[in-house]
């Protein structure tokens, strides 16, 4: 896996191609950091942390650190993108392995259903985070 995970940063990078935003969130993600994962969302963006259990806010913070605490980086895929005007559906297959903080093996994957907005500044940012988009209740 990477070296990147847990390199704590204040900020990342964001983007105005909505092709590269998933790689924008695995960069975010790998710092280990909250913070920065939420930069890359909308403030009123929802994160669905579990199929069928989506949150926002502060709710959606704690459920990224909860991926963020097994330690491990993520890996991004992305599949399709498909851009109409300031609004684009992200189709990306991902993967969280390896040894977690608590010495257990983890593997965590999905395939994400995510869509993101352009905002004023030409960035985009999540609107949907629907990490695991194509699992059943």
């Amino acid at each position: 896996m990477t070296s990147d995970f847990n390199i704590h940063t204040d900020s990342v990078n964001l983007t105005n191609d909505a092709s590269q935003h998933p790689w924008t969130f695995a960069r975010a993600f790998n710092t280990g950091d909250a913070a920065v994962v939420e930069q890359v969302y909308e403030p009123g963006g929802v994160f669905v942390a579990a199929p069928g259990q989506p949150v926002a806010g502060a709710a959606r913070a704690a459920a990224n650190q909860r991926f963020l605490d097994l330690g491990l980086p993520i890996d991004v895929r992305p599949r399709h993108v498909y851009v109409a005007d300031d609004i684009a559906l992200l189709i990306v297959d991902w993967t969280i392995d390896g040894q977690g903080a608590d010495g257990q093996h983890v593997h965590l994957q999905g395939t994400a259903t995510d869509v993101a907005r352009r905002g004023p500044d030409g960035c985009w940012r999540y609107v949907i985070d629907n990490p695991f988009g194509t699992a059943r209740l």
